[in-house]
């Protein structure tokens, strides 16, 4: 993740990614010690304090609430009412601070707090705020510091922190072995098939040929894209190479002989266009987007329509350490 291109203000996506890694929030509170109301065994915020520690007014505040509150509800903004209001309250008042600290809440209906996500949620969003500048600043530090923790300095095989990965890639090196043996018994071309199917396979899966893949990624010229790919992206690869292997074989035996390019070219036109790939194919760009823009900081601007915010399931699969996942193996090598 490069801090100098995210700007944390703009993008709810970056926004999300940062709250749902539990990892880096771990991190961040550790670093920023902010200390607030215990609350039902964490601590929480009013406004008021949320504007005196951005150095803002509370209509700031609560101008963020009205245009931000589906997102920081989401992410542990609550007003709180009844039972619960009550609580907090009796919690306020066994806290050794001046009485006015809080305002005056004693007859408050209702209070809105911020958990510490919502609080760093606030703190992304205000655009006008010097020290909410200066936190973003430090997140995105946390931030890629964690990553580069948790991934030992390297985030190019990420993706074979997926228990599924291994399976996916083995059964796809098996499809993949009937796919150039059907390239070579029914087309009639040179060894050029090869790279030019399996280019025609990726485009239309995640819309980049191979060497625009490695150069988004940055990878080198001798590194194999495969030992790359999420295991969702193998399955799917697999299938698409499967299935242009029989459809080519039964051409093959319907013709009685090769395919010239241009036949081979149409077969896998109206191969590709086959309705049942639609939602596999949406799923594998949303993975290879998202993740490789959270993990990898790698833009696929082919896909940028793709990209949500990862899953805490998803940051805590990809940024375990190997020790807890796979015992003493370090890295996958192929």
């Amino acid at each position: 993740m490069s801090k100098d291109k995210k700007d944390l203000t703009v993008s709810q996506v970056d926004r999300q990614n940062i709250l749902n890694n539990s990892f880096a929030l771990q991190e961040i509170e550790k670093a920023t010690n902010i200390k607030g109301i215990p609350f039902e065994g964490s601590s929480v915020v009013l406004k008021e304090q949320v504007a005196q520690f951005f150095d803002v007014t509370i209509r700031t505040v609560e101008n963020y609430l009205a245009e931000f509150e589906p997102e920081l509800t989401e992410n542990g903004y609550v007003v709180l009412r009844g039972n619960r209001l009550k609580t907090l309250k009796n919690a306020i008042s066994e806290m050794d601070v001046p009485e006015n600290t809080f305002g005056n809440i004693d007859k408050a209906p209702q209070l809105g707090v911020f958990d510490f996500r919502a609080f760093l949620n606030m703190a992304m969003l205000m655009s006008e705020s010097e020290p909410a500048k200066v936190l973003r600043q430090a997140i995105l530090d946390i931030v890629i510091d964690t990553i580069n923790q948790r991934t030992g300095g390297g985030t190019k095989y990420i993706n074979q922190r997926d228990e599924d990965f291994l399976h996916s890639w083995f059964a796809g090196e098996n499809y993949r072995k009937q796919f150039t043996d059907a390239l070579r018994d029914c087309i009639a071309m040179g060894n050029f098939k090869y790279p030019n199917y399996t280019d025609k396979i990726y485009y239309a899966i995640f819309r980049e040929k191979t060497q625009e893949y490695k150069k988004i990624l940055k990878l080198e010229e001798k590194d194999n894209p495969r030992d790359t790919f999420y295991s969702e992206v193998l399955d799917l690869i697999a299938s698409f190479e499967c299935g242009f292997a029989d459809a080519l074989q039964d051409k093959y035996t319907e013709l009685g002989r090769q395919l010239s390019n241009w036949e081979a070219d149409a077969l896998f036109q109206d191969f590709e266009k086959q309705a049942h790939w639609r939602p596999l194919v949406e799923k594998a760009r949303n993975k290879m987007a998202s993740r490789d823009l959270a993990f990898r900081d790698a833009l696929h601007l082919q896909l940028k329509e793709y990209v949500t915010p990862l899953k805490k399931e998803e940051f805590e699969t990809f940024l375990e350490r190997w020790s807890q996942k796979i015992g003493h193996v370090a890295k996958v090598e192929f």
